[in-house]
């Protein structure tokens, strides 16, 4: 049975600092569809994703945001 993978979203804000969106389990169907996107809608918010990094260390896939600017 698939228990999928645990996922930790990041968000590279203006300053450069980091800050964790979300972390939560991810099925392999979600981690194999990263092959064909770009952005990523987390909370109603657009991100693109820049870059990844898997933690075997910790078991976790690591991803890193930056959010879409929105026209308002």
């Amino acid at each position: 049975m698939d228990n999928g993978m645990n996922v930790i979203l990041f968000e590279k804000m203006p300053e450069g600092d980091l800050q964790i969106i979300e972390e939560r389990v991810w099925s392999m169907n979600m981690i194999t569809a990263l092959e064909h996107v770009n952005y990523i809608v987390v909370g109603g918010r657009e991100f693109e994703a820049v870059e990844g990094r898997l933690n075997v260390d910790e078991g976790k896939l690591e991803l890193l945001l930056v959010p879409m600017r929105t026209e308002g």
